[in-house]
C-alpha cells in the first residue's frame, strides 16, 4: 500500500533527515536500512559538516541500488543539505554547519521483465521465481539468476563455471527490461592433488588424509565443503580454508589447496553449576589436540556433582578419552576410554571402573553411528544389597540430529538410539541394555511463534531379573529430565517396607507448548509422564506418574534461560508438593 510519506527522525547533533516521495513499506523501510544519512541521524556519535557531505553524496548511489532492486530505474533522487543540492557541494570546501537533510525520492514506473534470458544451463538448474517476463524487474533478480546458474553448473563438476557476457536494456516508452545473460560452463573437471598451507606441527600427510578430498573423481561443491569440515571437526585447527587452482591443468585436474592455521595443542578448563535439584557440580579438564602430530586428542575429565543436592549423595567421575580421526577412513575416529565413577543417588549406590574401544562413523553432520567394546567392574548397593559384578559390554549407538538449534529447538527432530548387549563375567546374568530418546518440533507463527515440543523415551533391560540385575542399570522417573513436579527417581519398583529400587522397563512422554512474545520473554506450558514395570517390556502392569506445570523462558546469545514451577498431578506425590527447575537451555 502506498502512501505520501513525509516523516523526520530524531534529531542527533542538530541534524534533521526527511524523506519525501510516493513510497510504499516495503521500499520505505528498505531506504531507511540504506542511506548513510537516515543511519547518521540515529547515532549518538558527533559528525562533522564534511562527513555529512559525504554521506550525503555517498546516498545518490546506495539509494540508487535499492531503487533499480525495486524495479525502479527511472527514479530521480535530490537530496539537500539545508537547500543546497548535496552533489553540488564540494567535500573540501564543506559548508560550515548542516542541521537539515532532505531526501526527495520520484520514483516513477515500476519495470517489468520484457526479456528474462540465460543459458546456457545446466541440468536441475533452479532459477528463482521472479526471474521471468512480466514480473517486476528487480536488480537482485539478476544476481540470484547468475548465482543459481552457476552454481549448478558447478555442481554438475564445471568449477570454472562464469558469466560470459550480459546485455540489460532498459526501455522506458514501455517501462520494460530487456535482460539476456550468456553463461560459460568451463570444462567439466576432477579434482586435483591435495596440498596443504599453514600447519606447522600437524603432519601434511595426516591432514589430507583426515581431509579426505577424492582425488581422480568429478568435482563437486559439496565435496569440497565437506573435505573442510572433516578437518575443522578435529579441533586442531583455527581455521580451514579450501581454495581452488585458478587454472586447471591440462588433463582437466582442478588443483586445492588446505590453507590451514592451527590451533594451540593444549587448553584446559573448569566450571561450576547450580541446581535446584543436583546442587552443585564442579567440573575441569584437560585437552591436547595433536598428541603425535597427527591431530590425536587426548583428553582428561573430572567432575563432582551432588554437592548439597537432593539425589542422594556426592557424585564423581574421571575419565579419560584418546581419539584419532580418520581411521579406516576419513568419517571414521577410533576411541579408546578409560573411566572410574560413583553414583551415589537415592535408591541406589554404584562405584564402576571401565574400560573401552570404539568407532565412530560419522556419515553426515546430522547422523553418527557408534560401536565399540569394553570391561565394566562395579559394586553396587541397594534394597537387594551389595553385588559385585563384572561385565563384557558391546555397546552400539545412533544419533539423527535433525534440530535446527540444539539449545533452543524450533523445527526438526532428535533421536538417539542405544543398544548394549552385555555378556556377565560375574555377579550377574546376560542381558542387553536398550534406551531411545525421541524429541519433535513444530512451529507456528511468525510475529509471535508458538513451538509444540514432544518427547518419548523409552528403557528396557532384557535377561537378568530385578534381584541380580546391576543396579545401575536399572530405571527410575520423576525429576527434571523425565516427570518434573516429582521428587528425583521418586517412581522405581516397591518391594514394600520402604525399599524401592529401580525397574526393567521404562516409559517417558512429555510434551511442551512454547509461546514467544515479541521480546526476549517465553512462557511454557508443559506436561510429562512416566511409567515403570518390572517387566522387560512396558505391558501396562507397572506404575505411573505424571506431573505438570508452567514456566518461564529468557533468550540470551548462550541459550534461553529456563524458569520452570511443576507439581505432581497423579503419583504418589499427587498434589503434595512443588518443585522448581532452573536452567540454561529448553528442558528438552
Amino acid at each position: 500500500m502506498a502512501a505520501i510519506l513525509g516523516l523526520c527522525s530524531t534529531s542527533v547533533q542538530a541534524l534533521d533527515v526527511t524523506v519525501q516521495g510516493t513510497l510504499g513499506d516495503d521500499l520505505r523501510a528498505d531506504i531507511d536500512g540504506g542511506s548513510l544519512l537516515l543511519e547518521q541521524s540515529k547515532s549518538e556519535d558527533d559528525v562533522s559538516p564534511q562527513e555529512i557531505v559525504s554521506l550525503a553524496q555517498a546516498d545518490y548511489q546506495r539509494l540508487l541500488a535499492v531503487l533499480y532492486d525495486h524495479g525502479y530505474y527511472g527514479a530521480q533522487i535530490q537530496i539537500t543539505l539545508d537547500g543546497r543540492e548535496a552533489a553540488a557541494i564540494k567535500s573540501v570546501v564543506p559548508p560550515d554547519s548542516v542541521t537539515r537533510a532532505e531526501i526527495t525520492i520520484t520514483t516513477g514506473k515500476v519495470f517489468g521483465f520484457g526479456t528474462a534470458q540465460i543459458g546456457p544451463l545446466a541440468k536441475n538448474t533452479t532459477l528463482p521465481d521472479g526471474f521471468r517476463t512480466g514480473e517486476t524487474a528487480r536488480l537482485s533478480l539478476l544476481r540470484d539468476a547468475v548465482g543459481a546458474a552457476t552454481l549448478a553448473w558447478r555442481n554438475d563438476g564445471h568449477a570454472k563455471a562464469a558469466l560470459q557476457s550480459q546485455s540489460v536494456t532498459a526501455r522506458h516508452s514501455d517501462a520494460t527490461i530487456k535482460a539476456t545473460l550468456r553463461m560459460d560452463p568451463g570444462p567439466k573437471l576432477r579434482f586435483g592433488a591435495l596440498d596443504v598451507a599453514g600447519n606447522t606441527t600437524v603432519r601434511t600427510e595426516r591432514i589430507i588424509e583426515i581431509a579426505g578430498l577424492p582425488e581422480g573423481t568429478t568435482y563437486t561443491p559439496q565435496e569440497l565443503s565437506r573435505a573442510a569440515t572433516r578437518l575443522r571437526r578435529t579441533g586442531a585447527f583455527r581455521s580451514v580454508a579450501m581454495i581452488e587452482a585458478d587454472t586447471p591443468t591440462a588433463d582437466g585436474a582442478l588443483p586445492i589447496t588446505a590453507r590451514i592455521s592451527e590451533e594451540q595443542p593444549r587448553r584446559f578448563g573448569f566450571g561450576a553449576e547450580v541446581s535446584t535439584v543436583e546442587g552443585v557440580t564442579l567440573s575441569a579438564f584437560w585437552l591436547h589436540r595433536n598428541l603425535f602430530g597427527g591431530a590425536e586428542q587426548l583428553r582428561f575429565d573430572a567432575e563432582i556433582e551432588g554437592i548439597g543436592g537432593e539425589t542422594g549423595g556426592t557424585d564423581f567421575r574421571l575419565g579419560a578419552r584418546y581419539e584419532r580421526p580418520a581411521t579406516f577412513n576419513e568419517d571414521t575416529k577410533l576411541f579408546l576410554l578409560s573411566e572410574i565413577e560413583q553414583q551415589d543417588e537415592v535408591n541406589f549406590f554404584s562405584r564402576q571402573a571401565t574400560i573401552g574401544a570404539g568407532i565412530e562413523r560419522i556419515a553426515s553432520e546430522q547422523r553418527t553411528y557408534q560401536l565399540g567394546v569394553g570391561f565394566r567392574r562395579a559394586t553396587t548397593r541397594d534394597a537387594f544389597g551389595e553385588n559385585n559384578y563384572t561385565l563384557f559390554l558391546v555397546p552400539l549407538a545412533a544419533t539423527f540430529d535433525y534440530r535446527d538449534k540444539i539449545l533452543d529447538a524450533r523445527k526438526g527432530y532428535f533421536l538417539n538410539a542405544e543398544v548394549t548387549p552385555f555378556l556377565a563375567i560375574d555377579g550377574a546374568d546376560n542381558g542387553v541394555l536398550t534406551s531411545l530418546d525421541l524429541r519433535g518440533y513444530r512451529t507456528f507463527g511468525d510475529a509471535r511463534p508458538t513451538t509444540l515440543a514432544l518427547r518419548g523415551q523409552l528403557g528396557s533391560l532384557v535377561g537378568p531379573g530385578l534381584s541380580v540385575a546391576p543396579a545401575d542399570f536399572l530405571f527410575y522417573s520423576g525429576g527434571s529430565d523425565t516427570v518434573r513436579g516429582h521428587e528425583y527417581q521418586s517412581l522405581g519398583v516397591d518391594l514394600g517396607g520402604g525399599q524401592l529400587v529401580g525397574g526393567r522397563s521404562f516409559l517417558g512422554l512429555s510434551a511442551e507448548l512454547r509461546m514467544r512474545t515479541a521480546g526476549s520473554l517465553g512462557y511454557v506450558g508443559f506436561f510429562d509422564v512416566g511409567y515403570i514395570g518390572e517387566e522387560a517390556f512396558p505391558d501396562g502392569s507397572g506404575d505411573w506418574q505424571s506431573g505438570a506445570g508452567v514456566g518461564l523462558r529468557y533468550d540470551t546469545p548462550i541459550g534461553p534461560i529456563r524458569f520452570d514451577v511443576a507439581v505432581p498431578t497423579t503419583g504418589d506425590d499427587d498434589g503434595s508438593a512443588v518443585e522448581i527447575y532452573i536452567g540454561i537451555g529448553q528442558a528438552f
